[in-house]
């Protein structure tokens, strides 16, 4: 069985989160077992103090520098197995770079842009949830996924500074309106809406998302939308990483689009109300527990392509102007009510 493993996923956030509970794992099943993860800046720093891994960051922002870095970090290094774990062209080209007795990939139903290339061996066809099919790289190693296990790591001071910033047991949204992907963004009118009903019932509604003009353009398209803003909190470009876990802790739901906060929230045990249209929720959706997310995906295909999502390659993406606009305002309502009485809240 390997003694050394080196784990290949660059991003995205939300990606790089399920990737946690494959490390578990092999933790687990494995016991001293010499992880390397190859990965993304961001998602470095999202994962940082993750016991037992060694992270070897890429950033692809660097260009031909950042590659020449990768080689010189990887250079006389040799694995037992290498999890190849993204199907984009970019890492599966990057992916050589490492030398390893087994390289395994993507079932082939699943592959693409290159994949082949970069592997000998692949997972076990099956699956259909992002989670689930990155359970089946360690079901290659012969360690089973048997509990799905994040455990992320969270520094003492981004859990003071949530606690400062959340005091007491008051009902907590948090509302995290983007998504890298600007066409899986919600209108802003109807974050606001559904954050008057919160407040309605005395919840208290934070605003959160990174440093971007985007995030701040949204972020101030929600506040001008609501009636009044006592009870918001806007922490737009002012938390980090660690910060947001820690606030995730401490909130009752988490509302936003398909993508990484919803997935980190989820980790981290708070509901989530994930809006899905672009992408299938069944695939991408907030693995614990999807009850609460409104997943029009299905009929975004029949819609925008013609075609039922059936019949759809694993993963594609439906992206088209005013395709989030199939989840209404009344949905998402009702879901989120639903979820604070199942709350007690």
């Amino acid at each position: 069985m390997p003694s050394s493993v080196c784990l290949f996923r660059l991003s995205a956030l939300g990606d790089a989160t399920h990737v946690v509970p494959v490390v578990r794992a092999l933790q687990r099943h494995r016991p001293g077992i010499a992880l390397t993860w190859v990965i993304g800046k961001a998602e470095a720093k999202l994962l940082e103090g993750l016991e037992g891994v060694e992270f070897i960051v890429f950033d692809k922002k660097a260009g031909v520098s950042g590659v020449r870095a990768l080689r010189r970090t990887l250079a006389g290094r040799r694995f037992d197995a290498l999890l190849q774990m993204q199907l984009a062209l970019r890492a599966n080209l990057l992916s050589r770079l490492v030398r390893a007795e087994r390289r395994i990939g993507y079932d082939r139903a699943r592959s693409k842009e290159g994949h082949a290339l970069a592997i000998d061996e692949r997972i076990a066809p099956g699956g259909y949830h992002v989670l689930e099919v990155f359970g089946r790289f360690a079901e290659a190693l012969g360690c089973p996924m048997d509990r799905v296990e994040w455990r992320l790591p969270v520094p003492a001071e981004a859990r003071d500074w949530a606690a400062a910033t959340l005091p007491g047991d008051t009902p907590t949204l948090l509302v995290s309106p983007c998504s890298s992907h600007p066409l899986r963004n919600w209108r802003s009118e109807r974050y606001a809406a559904v954050a008057g009903v919160a407040l309605a019932r005395g919840w208290r509604v934070v605003l959160c998302g990174g440093p971007s003009a985007l995030e701040r353009r949204m972020g101030d398209a929600i506040l001008a939308a609501l009636p009044r803003h006592e009870g918001v909190i806007d922490l737009i470009g002012k938390d980090t990483f660690k910060r947001f876990l820690a606030l995730c802790e401490r909130a009752s739901i988490l509302l936003g689009p398909d993508s990484g906060p919803v997935h980190m929230a989820n980790a981290m045990g708070c509901r989530v109300i994930a809006l899905h249209a672009c992408t299938d929720a069944e695939r991408s959706g907030p693995y614990s527990d999807r009850r609460w997310s409104p997943n029009r995906y299905a009929e975004a295909a029949e819609r925008f392509l013609g075609r039922p999502a059936a019949a759809l390659p694993w993963g594609k993406r439906i992206e088209f102007e005013g395709v989030m606009d199939l989840v209404t305002v009344d949905e998402v309502v009702e879901r989120f009510e639903a979820c604070a009485r199942d709350l007690g809240a």
